[in-house]
């Protein structure tokens, strides 16, 4: 009976310790989900844009505000100091409402020109003369992709000729303007800057000696290239030319004067004189 005592407590109290065991770590394994749940939950008041903020603008406080931001989903390069964003200058659009990051802002003490940071590594800014017209009627706008097409007289033709010289060129600003029309209203501006490499650069260059440049408006996403052999005034009006008339020919058919030689017929007859036959043959003329 005591071995069996013993046995039982025994029993007991490692059923007590596993237990106890058990406890603290659901315990653990609470507080730590409870703490990950206030993680997830805890916010905290970052810069935002109150009002849209064009490209180039220096930004003023009465542009900002705060808002409350997940600390967990907080953007990278946010602010949660007002006097930090006043005085900087926007590299890219701010819609209200969006969190005022550093990389949409020009450096600290780089230079004041927005289009120099918006250029590509590797990659240069180029600005053509266009008119409204040439320029899709004001449509095109910074971001449309277009191609440059180019109207010269070559010297080896008799007649002006049209070819695309570059294709699928991003759009880099209009005039003075590096972001689009809030309003979507065309502008008509003097002149277009397109993001080229040094070669495309090249090439625009001397095609602006040579004749007119348009830009053709590109759909978005299209940057299927397009294989022409160039236009000119003949191919263009080929197939427009009228057809001769039809001519009727006369022929005039002499008739001839001369009478008809009237033809001879020739007639046998057969004589019978003391059972012989002879045979005389006469020639008779039609009338």
């Amino acid at each position: 009976m005591a071995t069996l005592s013993k046995t039982a407590i025994y029993v007991g109290i490692m059923a007590i310790a596993i237990a106890l065991i058990a406890s603290v770590s659901l315990y653990r394994y609470l507080k730590g989900q409870e703490e990950q749940i206030k993680k997830a939950v805890a916010t905290e008041k970052i810069i935002v844009a109150k009002q849209d903020i064009a490209v180039g603008s220096i930004i003023e406080k009465a542009q900002t505000g705060s808002i409350d931001w997940p600390q967990a989903n907080r953007p990278q390069g946010a602010f949660t100091v007002t006097e930090s964003v006043i005085g900087r200058i926007a590299l890219e659009r701010f819609v209200a409402g969006e969190p005022i990051i550093e990389a949409k802002l020009i450096p600290k003490g780089g230079l004041s020109g927005v289009l120099t940071y918006k250029i590509p590594e590797g990659h240069r800014a180029m600005t053509v003369g266009v008119d409204q017209v040439a320029g899709v009627a004001g449509f095109i706008t910074p971001g449309n992709m277009v191609d440059v097409v180019l109207t010269t007289k070559p010297k080896y033709s008799k007649e002006s000729i049209s070819k695309i010289v570059l294709q699928n060129i991003p759009v880099l600003a209009t005039g003075q303007t590096i972001e689009q029309q809030k309003e979507g209203k065309p502008l008509v501006v003097p002149t277009v800057t397109l993001d080229v490499i040094p070669e495309n650069a090249e090439r625009l260059a001397i095609a602006s000696t040579q004749g007119r440049l348009q830009l053709v408006l590109r759909g978005a996403g299209d940057e299927s290239p397009a294989i022409t052999r160039g236009a000119t005034i003949t191919k263009i009006m080929k197939g427009t030319q009228p057809r001769p008339k039809k001519t009727t020919t006369v022929r005039t058919v002499r008739k001839s004067t001369r009478k008809a030689k009237p033809q001879e017929k020739v007639m046998q007859v057969e004589i019978w004189k003391s059972n012989k036959m002879t045979v005389k043959t006469f020639s008779v003329k039609d009338q």
